[in-house]
């Protein structure tokens, strides 16, 4: 959940970079006592994310400026919807819409590629999850989108859990040390609250994994038939991610084949943008 303490400082960094030094135009051309009231408006449909983000680029550049939101995280929409109304004096409005709209633009694309993802695989038991494929700096407004979608989240960062991919595989591979061994290691180290994630890309990694106890095993870019291979093989003793190029067109056969989750990078690194527009009348 979104809060001021993790919303504030990333908002506060973009206002930063977009108005070092105050807004020139605004300060040159805008009357200091002009006021503004701005609705936000919807260009095409999607899914509501980053309401809060939205509206503390405002406040944050003059607390007296009022966001009223129509709508809230989560919640489909419409184009040509107005989702929340903007009020206050006009420099401050000025100076905050385009860090305010990157921003919910941004969180908005992502949250309905998710819905559509989940979606997709309605009925199928599989949950659709994000990955570390975010933006510097932009990691907790992007997971909180895909959560507003409907999706789950992967672990946040490298401190939250033990995921193996194949560049370490390779590196213990090169260093001589057996997967099993290393994992068993690694397994007898950890708190009982971490899980052990592993990556593999082909079906005879799998019983190694297995028996080094991994709690979950990534079946990365398999065909669909050894996605349901893998699947038979690991029989519940282990949850099974699928991932890799994962698109509305193939998401629902991958989620057919009895995996437990879908990684999907795109959700936060090709999402790309939603079309929201401030509709804005200035008054002296």
């Amino acid at each position: 959940m979104l809060t001021p303490a993790l919303i504030d400082p990333v908002v506060r960094a973009a206002l930063a970079e977009d108005a070092p030094w105050g807004d020139l135009t605004g300060e040159l051309l805008v009357p200091a006592e002009a006021t503004a009231t701005a609705g936000l408006v919807a260009r095409e449909p999607g899914t509501l994310a980053g309401i809060d983000v939205f509206a503390a680029a405002f406040t944050l550049t003059d607390p007296s400026v009022q966001v009223v939101p129509r709508t809230a995280d989560g919640d489909r929409f419409a184009a040509g919807e107005v989702l929340a109304e903007v009020t206050g004096p006009a420099r401050a409005v000025l100076q905050a819409e385009r860090v305010a709209l990157n921003l919910l633009q941004r969180m908005c694309a992502t949250a309905t590629l998710t819905a559509a993802l989940v979606a997709a695989v309605e009925g199928t038991g599989a949950r659709i999850t994000d990955t570390r494929k975010t933006t510097p700096g932009l990691r907790v407004l992007e997971r909180h989108a895909v959560r507003c979608g409907g999706g789950v989240n992967h672990r946040f960062s490298l401190s939250d859990g033990v995921m193996a991919k194949d560049n370490h595989l390779a590196v213990l591979a090169r260093s001589g040390i057996g997967v099993e061994e290393a994992l068993r290691a690694a397994r007898a180290r950890l708190g009982h609250m971490v899980r052990l994630e592993v990556e593999v890309d082909r079906l005879d990694q799998i019983e190694p994994v297995l028996a080094g106890g991994a709690d979950v095993i990534m079946l990365d870019n398999f065909s669909l038939a050894d996605l349901r291979a893998g699947v038979a093989l690991i029989a519940g003793r282990a949850v099974v991610e699928a991932s890799g190029t994962i698109t509305l067109d193939t998401v629902r056969d991958v989620a057919l084949t009895g995996v437990d989750v879908i990684s999907s990078g795109a959700l936060t690194h090709s999402a790309g943008s939603l079309d929201l527009g401030l509709d804005m009348d200035v008054r002296a």
